[in-house]
């Protein structure tokens, strides 16, 4: 790695520690102060990490902290505080791994302990003379911090390359991968490494928990049990608090569930439980949903229906989830004729309602009342009866069908056995369909870009086809498979395969393309009117079609040009969006590309609409937003660059 262009790398036995480039970027924050100044505030931390250690004042030891009003040397705090740790018994490590805690995003930033944690490292050859066993117990105190979600995880890459090798430190980073954060149920294992929390045991944390949910289900005071949960001081276990509430919701269901979602929305977005935590809460459930069957018959479609829900309300990130395990085969779960025909004729009903209505909400609650046992042949005959519907329809429900389809988080393998119906029975289908080749060939690969089966889920399909038999070779669905993996495999395949039917996997079942322009051109008029540019920014990103922000630059740019460059707010909305990472230079090339195409149409209104392009163009270049060699010229148009006065 890198480290800076001056520095001088000693010989091996004078090696010092290399400095990371997270940590230089933290020193640009600090004022300067005098060395004078430093050695004060030293002397003082050494004074406050005494008697925290001494009277188990949290929130004195912050106030003093606090009022030192020094918060570039905060740094020096966390080494100290960890330091002196180091050296006692293991109330003062659960103390000062509990005071860091406390601390943390209110007192300390995260800049200054990631630069303590920093120190820490590179000082452990130094702290194992005092202290034999400094390794060991420094990676207890870096893996508390991650799972405390105080340092990230990928500090430990990132720190570990800024240190020579051989050091303590680096081997210190080693152990707390290793033999910490990599083992099974870390968390409880971390926690209770140094006797527990000094508060509570785990015991008593899942029974405080309990608690909590039960009060709040009888009151219904979410902010009261906000409140609790924040109490307890133990965020790296907020994880049960979620898998419990999901347990209940899924057991009580009705008004329950109701407040079950309300508690876990305010909860995520009011930073209480953060995102890690959410994701950790749902994964052990998934795990463990079995079990739950054992009582809750339709748990497995009742949690689905839970993720949905949670997801569609933007608190959780559904692709963030583990798979669902493989259903356990049930003795005589052999589904009889009537039943059959029975599930086909309600799943049509099902999906000719949602063609009208566009509700996956109602889809989920419809199919989980007709497929309350969650069975992976119903599953299978629904996803055939989806994709026959829309093969017989326009675009739009060929679109809404996709959207649903990533939407009801069936296993992956309910999915392909759905799959292996349509390709058997595909042959049949194309006496009506003379396009059925190329429908299914969009329905597979765009079921692979959303995630809905694996790549080598259609690998799979395909040698299954072929091991049919010859009649096979040739077929309706084996062509399909094949130009299916053959799709995926092109340049930006991903993109052309989201747009194939106007849509763009935004869950915005429905959308046309000319509806989408409609929504940018609405955005881009109400911005331009005084209106805030994160507001605008977030309109933007919930299109949820990044590969088509195109048309925002294009649009922004012909307003821009038909107001001849009075007006710099979308100007500044388009540097807005480039600075996010909105807007990808690609996108903005592309742009700025197809105002160029229309330069002459453009130039009937506005005359001078090239000189201004060119302008812009300039202009974007110094910004780093297009690339030095792009030009506006095209072969027939005599259209300059132009050069902005």
């Amino acid at each position: 790695m890198e480290c800076g262009p001056d520095v001088v790398v000693p010989p091996p036995q004078l090696q010092t520690p290399l400095k990371c480039p997270a940590e230089d970027a933290i020193q640009l924050q600090s004022p300067t102060l005098s060395s004078e100044e430093f050695l004060q505030f030293k002397r003082k931390a050494t004074t406050i990490v005494e008697e925290y250690f001494s009277t188990d004042d949290v929130a004195a030891t912050a106030n003093e902290l606090r009022e030192l009003r020094v918060p570039c040397y905060h740094y020096y705090f966390v080494k100290k505080l960890v330091s002196v740790a180091m050296d006692r018994h293991d109330r003062e490590k659960e103390m000062a791994a509990v005071l860091l805690s406390s601390l943390y995003g209110d007192v300390i930033d995260r800049p200054q302990l990631y630069k303590g944690f920093c120190k820490l490292t590179e000082s452990c050859d130094d702290l194992s003379v005092d202290t034999p066993d400094a390794v060991d117990i420094l990676a207890v105190f870096v893996a508390r911090a991650v799972v405390d979600d105080m340092l990230p995880p990928a500090f430990l890459a990132k720190q570990g390359a800024c240190l020579p090798d051989g050091c303590k430190g680096a081997e210190v980073l080693r152990r707390a991968e290793k033999s910490y954060l990599s083992v099974p149920h870390h968390g409880e294992i971390i926690l209770q490494r140094w006797g527990g929390s000094k508060r509570i045991t785990v015991e008593e944390a899942k029974a405080k928990i309990s608690d909590i949910l039960e009060e709040y289900l009888a009151s219904g005071d979410k902010h009261e049990a906000c409140r609790c949960v924040r109490d307890l001081k133990i965020p790296f276990f907020h994880h049960d608090v979620v898998k419990r509430a999901l347990v209940l919701a899924v057991e009580r269901g009705g008004a329950a569930e109701g407040l079950i979602l309300d508690l876990l929305k305010s909860a995520s977005e009011e930073g209480v439980i953060n995102e890690s935590q959410v994701t950790k809460g749902f994964n052990r459930l998934i795990d463990s949903v079995d079990d739950l069957a054992l009582d809750v018959p339709n748990a497995r479609c009742l949690l689905k229906s839970l993720i949905l829900k949670a997801s569609s309300e933007g608190w959780l990130c559904a692709s963030c989830l583990k798979p669902f395990p493989p259903e356990p085969k049930k003795a005589g779960s052999e589904v009889d004729d009537a039943a059959v025909r029975e599930f086909k004729a309600k799943s049509l009903s099902i999906i000719k309602e949602y063609f009208l209505s566009g509700d996956i909400i109602e889809v989920v609650g419809s199919l989980e009342a007709e497929n309350y046992s969650c069975s992976s042949s119903f599953n299978a005959i629904f996803v055939k009866k989806l994709i026959n519907a829309a093969m017989d329809r326009k675009s739009r429900e060929k679109e809404m069908a996709s959207v649903l389809l990533s939407s009801l988080c069936m296993p992956s393998d309910d999915v392909v056995a759905g799959f292996h119906l349509l390709i058997e029975a595909a042959e049949d289908a194309a006496l009506d369909n003379p396009a059925i080749v190329e429908d299914l060939t969009m329905f597979f690969a765009r079921s692979v870009v959303d995630e809905v089966i694996a790549p080598s889920d259609l690998e799979a399909m395909e040698e299954e086809v072929v091991s049919c038999g010859a009649k096979s070779e040739g077929s309706t669905g084996l062509l399909a498979l094949r130009n299916a993996r053959a799709l995926l495999g092109a340049k930006l395949s991903a993109e052309r395969i989201l747009r194939c039917w106007g849509g763009g996997g935004s869950g915005k079942a429905g959308w046309e393309l000319h509806e989408v322009k409609d929504k940018i051109g609405r955005l881009l008029q109400e911005y331009d009117c005084g209106g805030d540019v994160r507001e605008a920014c977030r309109c933007i990103k919930d299109l949820g079609m990044p590969f088509f922000h195109h048309e925002v630059v294009k649009k922004a740019l012909v307003a821009i040009i038909e107001k001849r460059g009075k007006d710099e707010r979308l100007w500044g909305l388009l540097a807005e969006c480039y600075g996010r990472g909105l807007i990808t230079p690609d996108q903005m090339t592309k742009g700025f590309e197809r105002v160029a195409d229309c330069i002459d149409d453009l130039a009937l209104d506005v005359p001078d609409a090239g000189r201004q392009l060119g302008c812009c163009v300039e202009q974007a270049k110094k910004s780093g937003w297009i690339d030095a060699s792009f030009s506006i010229a095209r072969p027939g148009q005599p259209v300059s660059n132009g050069v902005c006065a």
